[in-house]
Order: structure tokens, then C-alpha cells, then sequence
């Protein structure tokens, strides 16, 4: 048995409390973890806000997790004690249609092990945000959700490679495979939307056009390798966009807001005849996108993206290893810390546009 300190949601549009909660020892295939950091991110905001009905409540939160192996069972190959890790909150069975064709974060599988969730004071069951609970001091998790990383990557920086950068950059890399050379524009420079940005470098691709609303957030863009950024309140993204583009649109398009439905249309209109747009952003589930069915006569293509089409145990690592040449911008996207103590805090600064990136701190 071990006792974690966490932040358990029991409401929606409440905030966050902080308690002791309980974990069984890890079973047969499963790994207990002492976590070190965990990203803030705009998915369990969503939820906080009861825009995610689909979650069960009440749960720990936090799904963007690092730290160190403290216990592993039988049947976790691969692992063990002492291993610094990055916890992915797809696990991908390995038998199903979609793990056999490579899409793992597509995988028909459960995705909650009910045996790995912590016990509240109350004694009843608590669920775990992705099936991780990072925001608590120590998880217990399968061993499909553990990915081995080198010792010398910060935590801070390790635990944003659990959701945000492979999202990002896996939607880019792995989805619309976009090729060097092409035009690529990023409605929404988020946490998400700044490694959409950052991917599209890493692919060679030119133009690569960042818009948003709000100006400080459009200057981290030019950070993580935007050409061109455009204030959609003061202009209009679509018509800056194929202006910038010689009057085609882009080749690529990504949508990474996920908030209202309007981005959605234009990431969209945006694009060139044959252009690809990817939904990116996660949206509430009311949201509903309209649009003319004629838009994509030109044979325009839209997809959506899931945890960035992502094989974590092989893109987490080659991410971690393009980090430590410095080819892959990490320490920029943290640009606030906080105990887990403050968690609300952290909430309040990703709602009010603050932030890149949060990061909650454990000792």
C-alpha cells in the first residue's frame, strides 16, 4: 500500500482538492511511480469544466506525468526500479485492428485499469485522468503506459513529452506526414499549437504561419519556428493566410484550440485546392462544426488527429533524443512551475492566456 498526495476533481466547475489518497501495490504488469512533474494541460481544464461529460467524476486528475520507478511486478519487461520514465496515457493492446496497423492511440482496448486506481478517504474508488493521475506524488500504472527515458532529461521538461509535444508534433510528423517545403498554417498557439509549429519546422516546411488572438502568445511562436504570425482579431486569418501563400492557401492546415467552432471553418477555407487540415484541438462536446459542403470540392481533405497518431514507446524516445541535440525546443514551453499545492492557481493561469506551458513540481 502506498499513500499519494493528489488533486482529485469531485465536481465540475469546483475547484481541485488536495488529499491523501491510497494505492494498491503494483500487481502482475504494473508499475508503481514516484512522479517528479506533471504538465498543465487544456484537457483537464476541459473537464474541470464539465465540458467532457465522458470522464467519470470523481477522479485525480493530470495525464502529462514523469518520475522515477519505485516498484514493478511480474510482467513488466523492459522496466525497472530506478528507471526515470515518461507515463503516455494511450496504451495500445498490441491485438486489436488498430495497434496491428501501427495506431496505437487509435487502439480498441480498455484504457483504465480499475485495479490501478487509488482508494479515496472515504474508502471508495477513485478514477485516474488517461487511465495516469499525475497529479499526485505516485501513480500506479501498466507497464504499456511507461516509457523508458534517459536520466539526464530534466523531469519538467520530460513530463510535456506525455501529451503536448508528441500531440503537436505527431500531428504534423505521424497524421498529415507533411513534406519540406510546403506551406503550413496553425490556428492557436497553445501548448499544442507551439509543438504544431515547432513539428512543421522539424519537417522542413515553408512558409509556416501562426495565428491567434493575442499578440504575446503569436511572439513564443516565432521561438519554436514561425515565419509569418497573424492577429485574427484584428485581421482576417483566411485571407492573410493565401495572401501570404502567393494567393494558393496553404498546403496544411492545423486546428489547435478546440474552444468555438469558427477556427474549425477556417483552417479550412485557409487551405489550397488538395490542401489537408487536421483537427488538432480537443473540443468541448457541444460543439458543433457547420460549414457549405462545396468548401472541399477542390478536393480538400480534413482529418483529425488523436494524441498526434503517436507509437509512444518509438516517438516519445526519438522526441527525448532530438531534446538532448538540441533540435527540439523544451525549455522554452515551461515558462511557469508550480507545487501541487497551487494546482488551482496553475488552472487559473492557463485560462487566463499566461502560459505556454505549466509544469506542477513534486519533492
Amino acid at each position: 500500500m502506498k499513500t499519494a498526495t493528489a488533486a482529485v476533481l469531485y465536481e465540475p466547475k469546483t475547484p481541485l482538492k488536495i488529499e491523501e489518497v491510497e494505492y494498491d501495490d503494483p500487481r502482475p504488469g504494473q508499475v508503481l511511480v514516484k512522479l517528479m512533474a506533471s504538465g498543465v494541460c487544456h484537457s483537464d481544464w476541459h473537464v474541470m469544466k464539465g465540458e467532457w461529460p465522458w470522464i467519470p467524476l470523481p477522479t485525480v486528475l493530470g495525464h502529462e506525468g514523469a518520475g522515477v520507478v519505485e516498484a514493478v511486478d511480474t510482467d513488466a519487461e523492459g522496466v525497472s526500479v530506478g528507471d526515470h520514465v515518461v507515463l503516455s496515457w494511450r496504451n495500445g493492446c498490441g491485438a486489436c485492428e488498430m495497434c496491428q496497423q501501427g495506431f496505437p492511440a487509435l487502439c480498441d482496448g480498455p484504457q483504465m485499469d480499475p485495479s490501478a486506481c487509488p482508494t479515496a478517504p472515504d474508502g471508495d474508488r477513485l478514477n485516474k485522468m488517461g487511465g495516469l493521475g499525475t497529479f499526485a506524488t505516485y501513480t500506479v500504472v501498466p507497464r504499456g503506459n511507461v516509457v523508458v527515458v534517459d536520466k539526464d532529461i530534466p523531469f519538467a521538461q520530460a513530463s510535456i513529452l506525455g501529451c503536448a509535444v508528441t500531440t503537436g508534433i505527431g500531428a504534423v510528423i505521424n497524421t498529415a506526414r507533411v513534406k519540406p517545403g510546403c506551406s503550413v498554417a496553425v490556428f492557436g498557439c497553445g501548448g499544442v499549437g507551439l509543438n504544431c509549429i515547432q513539428g512543421a519546422a522539424l519537417a522542413g516546411a515553408n512558409p509556416v504561419i501562426a495565428v491567434d488572438v493575442l499578440d504575446d502568445k503569436l511572439g513564443r511562436a516565432g521561438l519554436f519556428g514561425a515565419t509569418h504570425t497573424v492577429n485574427s482579431s484584428r485581421e482576417d486569418p483566411v485571407e492573410r493566410i493565401v495572401e501570404i501563400t502567393g494567393g494558393h492557401g496553404a498546403h496544411y492546415a492545423f486546428e489547435a484550440i478546440g474552444l468555438s467552432a469558427e477556427p474549425f471553418v477556417q483552417s479550412i477555407l485557409c487551405t489550397r485546392k488538395r490542401g489537408v487540415t487536421v483537427f488538432v484541438g480537443h473540443a468541448p462536446d457541444d460543439l458543433m462544426v457547420t460549414m457549405k459542403a462545396n468548401i472541399l470540392m477542390q478536393e480538400k481533405s480534413v482529418m483529425a488527429s488523436m494524441y498526434g497518431s503517436a507509437r509512444p514507446q518509438v516517438d516519445i524516445p526519438r522526441l527525448a533524443s532530438l531534446y538532448k541535440s538540441g533540435k527540439l525546443k523544451l525549455d522554452e514551453m515551461v515558462t511557469r512551475e508550480y507545487p501541487l499545492e497551487r494546482i488551482n492557481d496553475a488552472f487559473e493561469a492557463l485560462a487566463g492566456n499566461e502560459v505556454a506551458r505549466s509544469v506542477v513540481l513534486f519533492n
